[in-house]
């Protein structure tokens, strides 16, 4: 339906005369299809009125093919149907007096159709030429704002390596460091959604967590460990979808920092099982060596439990961690 409102007879060619004689015969097409229509109507319904369809048949042309293919099918219609239809049939003269009134009122009336159905046209047309300027307009600001949201990424990261550097302190050095991670993921996490999903407000799970955690995966793990996604095919809006995507870019930092220490080989599960976009839940666990109790980096007061607590709570769901000793699972879900 979108596509036949938005046909244009006359768009694909390039050379005016090319362009118009394509109008003139769209008219002339719209003509003889009112032809055959009305021949078959008139097996059932001989009575009609002369110029019933004319009117129709010159918005149809006039919409697709601008008003040169509306004059064409007003007048090559309105003369077939005066010559052929109206007493006395084969002739253009009348048989009483007020036939000519009658034509005359006709064919002003299809001019009027003619004259509303073009500016119709025009108004659709410059709707649609003002939101794609909008369109482009935005897209260009999008892609500024993803360049300077990606600068921005890297220039905290560079500030916080070169202040590493600086530092004596073997504890400072590592909590930067962590910091120096955390920031590569959030920024990998964020340009995955960027490139994949562009400036939609609504954004294709599946695909979206795919890259993440294939992404993660590449730079994350060592090869002894297997990543292993399942996600319904299920769109969520876009804030809550980037809270997701940073969630279990958090979680796996957990899994590859704690689960397989010295290159112990495992396996690692992501869930995201989706019946709408306001009931969802996302599990991440590892067969790693497991923790007789939580840790800090994801719950309590560790940064990892106050980022997991924050994403958490722009995707407006819950999450829970259940550690054992063969291995972690951490749920993040929200109920409709």
């Amino acid at each position: 339906m979108k596509r036949l409102a938005k046909y244009d007879v006359g768009r694909r060619f390039t050379r005016p005369s090319t362009r118009i004689a394509a109008q003139v015969g769209f008219g002339l097409a719209c003509t003889l299809a009112m032809i055959a229509v009305r021949t078959a109507v008139d097996m059932v319904a001989p009575t009609a009125g002369p110029f019933a369809m004319v009117y129709l048949v010159v918005m149809l042309a006039t919409l697709y093919g601008h008003w040169q293919a509306g004059v064409v099918a007003s007048v090559t219609s309105f003369l077939w149907a005066w010559y052929f239809i109206l007493p006395e049939a084969g002739s253009f003269e009348f048989r009483t007096g007020h036939d000519a009134s009658r034509v005359t009122i006709n064919a002003v009336t299809a001019l009027v159709v003619l004259v509303f159905a073009e500016a119709f046209r025009r108004a659709v047309v410059a709707a649609v030429q003002v939101r794609d300027t909008e369109i482009e307009r935005g897209a260009m600001l999008l892609a500024e704002l993803d360049h300077r949201t990606k600068n921005n990424f890297a220039l905290v990261a560079s500030l916080l390596e070169l202040q590493k550097r600086r530092s004596e302190n073997a504890e400072v050095k590592e909590a930067l460091e962590k910091g120096i991670a955390r920031i590569h993921s959030f920024a990998a996490a964020y340009s995955n959604l960027a490139q994949s999903q562009g400036e939609g407000a609504i954004v294709a799970m599946r695909p979206y967590l795919r890259d993440v955690v294939a992404h993660f995966t590449r730079a994350g793990f060592h090869d002894g460990v297997e990543v292993e996604l399942d996600a319904d095919a299920c769109e969520i809006p876009r804030e809550v979808a980037v809270a997701i995507g940073l969630f279990a870019n958090e979680a796996l930092t957990n899994c590859a920092k704690y689960a397989f220490p010295d290159g112990r080989s495992g396996k690692v599960e992501v869930r995201f099982h989706c019946s709408r976009p306001e009931e969802w839940s996302l599990e991440i666990c590892d067969n790693g060596v497991g923790y007789a109790q939580e840790p800090t980096s994801v719950s309590g007061s560790g940064l990892g439990a106050t980022l997991l607590q924050a994403f958490a709570q722009q995707a407006q769901a819950k999450y829970e961690f259940r550690p054992s000793d063969t291995g972690c699972q951490l749920l993040l879900a929200r109920a409709g």
